[in-house]
């Protein structure tokens, strides 16, 4: 990075929030994904932390006037290798962007900055009685912003969906410096194109965001949870399906398969049955009243499907260590193999125990393991696979493994990534499911917006 450029990215932010040593910068070469890029030749050339939307605006001026790539980047947290550097870059970490502006409760809204922590949003929404949905697994430290950009999901999507469901306006600057707002706070706005939902997901590719408005609901009365255990992994797949198809929608339906249960056993002691062939880990909300005779329902529904063991967390503590076990999972997992790769591929609900049988029969013919768990209410299954990516014989088998998975979930109708993004761990496949023409669909909305190819190069379209 010339040294002009680092003066003026210094009097933008100030000599505080600029970094260029090689140990900050290393930290840049990774994220949360099993994807890391080569420090010899994608060491970003400085790391900036600017505090407002003005600092992004002339950063981002200065980068497309100069053709620097940048590289937007909230918490790190994303796992399709999205937020990672590229050589002599900027990565610009809008951490420092953490303000809650304003929770408006006449109009069910809250506006945030972008480096907001998704669970810090959460609580202060509940704590007036209001409720942002959303639940990605890394809420605890996962900016808004990038929840955003990648249109994060979470266990609840099942019932209430996911990001995109709740953003209703931006800030956003482009890749040219020039700052817009797109959508508001209204509820209904057909004005023109939806740009809101097109920055919505588009992976830091198209804009930065600076702003964001979300639609709030009202913090639902009570909740329910309990645990389902099977023997077999297919009766538990073939239970989501019946409980949707009787009408009843848990807003959180989640599988985990015999691997998980063992390790998330040794690794956090919840009481799990490590004999179990797989268990539904199930919560309802609503009216106090009704919870009961859904959780009732449901239980039904489970025992005649096969299950061998029902647990209604009677407690409020009870229902926390349980969902301590899910989200220990990741964890818990990557104690077995030192690389951790972890996909999220999504088809219809009805396809789930399809799509179960198929992964565990490609693990079998590649010899590698493959642990499952999933949303499985809204048919995201994280097929995990446990491996070592020094061992470049298991790594091309690997490889295979996942070409195929992808393969298989395209032709049950099912989509490549349900919330983690394409990143660059998944750029190679997406005309698998985009087509050609569709892929060229986007490009030109990419050129349109960032004639330089200054966001996030890379991202989504490959090299």
């Amino acid at each position: 990075m010339k040294s002009e450029i680092i003066q003026r990215l210094t009097e933008i932010v100030g000599r505080d929030n600029i970094y260029t040593a090689l140990e900050d910068l290393y930290c840049y070469t990774y994220d949360a994904s099993f994807v890391k890029a080569d420090i010899k030749k994608d060491l970003a050339g400085v790391a900036v932390y600017p505090g407002n939307t003005e600092e992004v605006s002339q950063i981002l001026k200065l980068a497309n006037l100069e053709k620097i790539p940048v590289v937007p980047r909230g918490a790190g947290s994303n796992v399709s290798g999205g937020t990672i550097s590229i050589g002599d870059c900027i990565v610009l970490v809008l951490k420092r962007m953490n303000k809650i502006l304003e929770i408006d409760r006449k109009n069910l809204i809250a506006v945030v900055e972008t480096g907001v922590i998704t669970g810090q949003l959460q609580s202060e929404v509940e704590s007036v009685g209001l409720f942002y949905p959303p639940d990605p697994a890394s809420q605890a430290f996962s900016t808004m912003g990038g929840n955003v950009a990648e249109c994060a999901g979470g266990p609840r999507g099942v019932k209430y969906g996911v990001t995109r469901d709740y953003v209703i306006g931006l800030e956003v600057v482009l890749p040219t410096g020039e700052v817009i707002n797109t959508g508001g706070r209204t509820i209904k706005n057909v004005t023109g194109y939806d740009m809101t939902n097109l920055f919505t997901g588009s992976e830091g590719t198209l804009c930065v965001i600076t702003k964001i408005i979300v639609k709030l609901i009202p913090l639902p009365e009570g909740k329910s949870t309990m645990m389902a255990v099977f023997s077999e992994i297919e009766q538990a797949c073939e239970t989501v399906s019946e409980i949707i198809a009787g009408g009843l929608v848990p807003c959180s339906l989640e599988l985990l398969d015999n691997i998980y249960i063992k390790n998330i056993e040794e690794y956090a002691k919840v009481g799990l049955p490590t004999d179990a062939g797989a268990v539904l880990l199930i919560e309802v909300d609503g009216d106090s009243e009704i919870l009961a005779k859904q959780i009732g329902k449901i239980e039904q529904t489970c025992r005649r499907l096969g299950a061998v063991q029902i647990r209604i967390a009677k407690t409020k503590e009870e229902a926390n260590e349980l969902w301590r076990a899910r989200r220990s999972a990741f964890a818990a997992v990557s104690r077995v193999k030192p690389t951790i790769i972890g996909e999220d591929a999504t088809v219809p609900r009805s396809s789930i125990p399809v799509a179960v049988r198929r992964i565990q029969e490609i693990a079998a013919k590649y010899n590698i393991i493959i642990a499952i768990l999933g949303h499985a209410g809204d048919g995201n299954l994280h097929a995990t696979i446990l491996t070592d990516a020094t061992d470049l014989e298991e790594a091309a088998r690997v490889e295979k493994a996942i070409d195929e998975i992808f393969v298989a979930t395209v032709e049950m109708g099912g989509s490549l990534s349900g919330e983690h993004g394409i990143g660059r761990a998944k750029s190679k496949f997406i005309t698998r499911q985009t087509g050609e023409v569709g892929l060229e669909v986007q490009h030109r909305i990419k050129q349109a917006l960032d004639p330089n190819n200054i966001l996030n190069p890379g991202v989504m379209f490959g090299a």
